[in-house]
């Protein structure tokens, strides 16, 4: 033999259950190998090609939601029904409980050219039946027989692959449970997602970031690292992140006014008094599940960017099975929350004085993930910071390797555009050569909404023309419908020819939708 070391062969008989994680992750990158293959058939219009989509999120438990909240964000991928358009594909969507009939029927009537009783056809659509705040993944995986009946879904695995929301060993072992690729982030490279990892990864390829520290995990260390970065330079305040926070609730922010000298002998104990009074992002997180959690999966201190005028800009990037990168978006970040860390919408593209900038630095970042064997979707979030002279300097805070609250917006309207957003104008054109914006929010929020059900959120639409225009190729689409009545909440995304189009379109969907919340829950007079 070479000197190579030998590893046995794994049997092809084997369960899951059996396999260590080197075995499984040998069978996982014997599927990976397939997904160029997978990539070249696709839109052949090939008859057994199909698409597994697996919205599973993958929550940490200090900020995980209900489950009946968690099914709204697994529906939030219906925009992928719009594959349904090749006219051959089949598609097997699976969630926690089964999505209403209606709200299916909603997204197959948006298909452009597409008979929706022929994409329903191919459309299955599976249940787990378990509404518990676990990901979908977790529940799949306890029920062998429910994974081996998707499995029957797939015509051939050869022209099949999975979809997830996130990627980690949970949707690997789905994949090697399916027996097809999956396109996204392989879950070895998870680190580099993480806040600390996200970090370092930046100083590496040299995109500018806050300054701030890695891998802390107890108030002493964040001390010390607050302590550090004041002596470098004043600050306001920082902010403290879990390395797995999701949408901005594993954040909080810590006040640094008023405290005494950087280097003064009771400088550090005033900074612990400020962290533990830290301001946590997510309000139903008490302070010592916080810091357990950051004692579990660590975390980072890192300054608040702070200046003339803040935003929040994203990028979205893919790299394609083979290695190429590609830039697909750019947005503006709708942010709030108790200190305005939380994601709540966007608007699409991101403003022209910096696109151009921040879509550099993500493409240096997608590079270096390319080298590392990343696939699929993923994102980079900046902060921009504007000075007194109007230039704006931007600041690389997180990267995502998974699909985002950017995602659907942009899949939505790029599906029933045919669209492309063009990274040398910042802008996106349809295939006709019309320019087209949104506005998205998943949070359009009241207790008034609580008074309607599905089908009277679809009568409104109708009786308002709150819908998708295919002729002017602009309106409003709904997403997140599932948890209208119990949350008083909905998602939805405003389309349009220009930004204040699309402000328009969304401020009027917004104020008719409450004012007939508002009316459907007065009181009636009672029957006589």
């Amino acid at each position: 033999m070479s000197g190579d070391l030998w590893t046995p062969p794994v049997s092809a008989d084997r369960a899951l259950s059996t396999l260590t994680e080197e075995e499984r992750y040998q069978r996982f990158d014997r599927l990976q190998a397939r997904m160029d293959g997978v990539w070249d058939a696709m839109r052949l219009n090939l008859d057994d090609e199909s698409v597994v989509v697996i919205p599973s999120i993958t929550l940490d438990r200090a900020v995980a939601s209900s489950g009946s909240l968690t099914q709204s964000y697994e529906e939030r991928f219906l925009f992928l029904l719009m594959l349904l358009r090749q006219p051959r594909l089949r598609m097997v969507y699976v969630t926690s409980v089964p999505i209403a009939p209606e709200i299916v029927d909603y997204y197959l009537a948006l298909l452009p050219g597409v008979i929706p009783s022929h994409a329903r056809a191919r459309l299955s659509l599976v249940a787990v039946h378990d509404l518990s705040p676990r990901s979908l993944s977790e529940k799949l995986l306890e029920r062998p027989a429910l994974m081996a009946r998707i499995a029957s879904l797939i015509p051939n695995p050869e022209r099949a692959h999975l979809v997830p929301y996130n990627t980690t060993e949970l949707e690997r072992d789905v994949a090697l449970s399916l027996g097809v690729p999956m396109y996204g982030a392989d879950p070895r490279l998870a680190p580099l997602g993480s806040k600390s990892g996200c970090r370092r990864m930046f100083a590496e390829v040299g995109v500018p970031h806050p300054l701030g520290t890695e891998d802390v995990r107890t108030l002493d260390q964040m001390a010390d690292a607050v302590v550090a970065m004041r002596a470098r330079r004043p600050m306001r305040s920082v902010i403290v992140k879990l390395n797995e926070g999701v949408s901005g609730a594993g954040n909080a922010v810590v006040r640094l006014e008023g405290l005494p000298a950087p280097g003064s002998s009771d400088e550090r104990p005033a900074v612990l008094v400020r962290l533990k009074e830290m301001e946590l992002e997510s309000e139903t997180t008490p302070l010592d599940v916080y810091l357990a959690k950051f004692a579990e999966g660590a975390g980072i201190v890192e300054e608040r960017i702070m200046g003339e005028e803040l935003r929040s800009p994203s990028v979205q990037l893919r790299v394609l099975p083979g290695g190429e990168v590609e830039l697909l978006s750019t947005h503006d970040q709708l942010l709030g929350g108790a200190s305005g860390q939380s994601y709540l919408g966007c608007t699409f593209p991101a403003a022209p004085e910096y696109a151009r900038a921040i879509t550099e630095h993500a493409r240096t970042i997608g590079e270096r993930l390319a080298r590392d064997g990343a696939l699929g979707r993923f994102a980079v979030d900046f902060v921009v910071v504007r000075d007194a002279t109007g230039a704006w300097t931007p600041y690389a805070i997180e990267l995502n390797l998974r699909k985002g609250g950017t995602t659907h917006p942009f899949l939505t309207l790029q599906f029933l555009t045919d669209g492309r957003y063009d990274a040398s104008t910042g802008l996106f054109v349809t295939r006709l050569g019309r320019e087209k914006h949104l506005v998205a929010t998943d949070h359009l929020e009241s207790h008034v909404l609580r008074g309607l059900v599905p089908t009277d959120l679809f009568d409104i639409v109708a009786r308002h023309g709150l819908h998708f225009d295919h002729a002017l190729q602009s309106g409003v689409v709904f997403h997140m419908i599932s948890c209208l009545t119990e949350h008083g909440r909905v998602g939805l995304t405003a389309v349009g020819d220009s930004p204040a189009e699309a402000q328009q379109r969304y401020r009027t969907a917004e104020r008719i939708l409450l004012e007939e919340a508002r009316a459907a829950v007065e009181e009636r007079p009672l029957p006589v």
